[in-house]
């Protein structure tokens, strides 16, 4: 694994509050607030709701823009900014393996026709330090 990785992953590797922007039916950016996992093939995951908004825009238009790893205004951490693209996934397999007892507050369990997982497979990751204002690039 380079150095890259390694920095990106500690950065998004586990649950990270992340802004989420997608394309809505009229071409206009929307953000929104998802907790996301990536894996170690920088490959980002999350939960939603099938019927969701967002849901309906990765069918339209998959592009996405994600931002995660800074959590507050005074935050000196390091953070990502992904380019990808998104899908929706609802295969038993895949939401079976994705389960968390946390999901409990909104879904009945893995089988809940409801929940859907989504995954980003990201082209592009830019790692960000306030240090220095020039992003170390990782592409795909």
């Amino acid at each position: 694994m380079t150095a890259l990785k390694e920095k990106i992953l500690a950065r998004i590797g586990g649950p990270v509050l992340s802004a989420l922007a997608s394309i809505t039916e009229d071409n206009k950016p929307w953000v929104r607030y998802v907790v996301t996992v990536a894996d170690e093939n920088l490959d980002i995951w999350f939960a939603t709701f099938i019927g969701s908004r967002k849901a309906a825009q990765f069918k339209r238009n998959p592009e996405v823009h994600l931002t995660a790893g800074a959590d507050n205004l005074q935050s000196t951490e390091p953070y990502v900014q992904v380019q990808g693209r998104a899908e929706v996934l609802t295969d038993q397999a895949v939401r079976q393996a994705f389960w968390q007892e946390e999901f409990k507050t909104y879904f009945t369990g893995p089988d809940d026709p409801n929940f859907a997982v989504v995954k980003i497979t990201p082209y592009r990751i830019e790692y960000q330090t306030m240090e220095d204002m020039n992003p170390e690039v990782w592409e795909r």
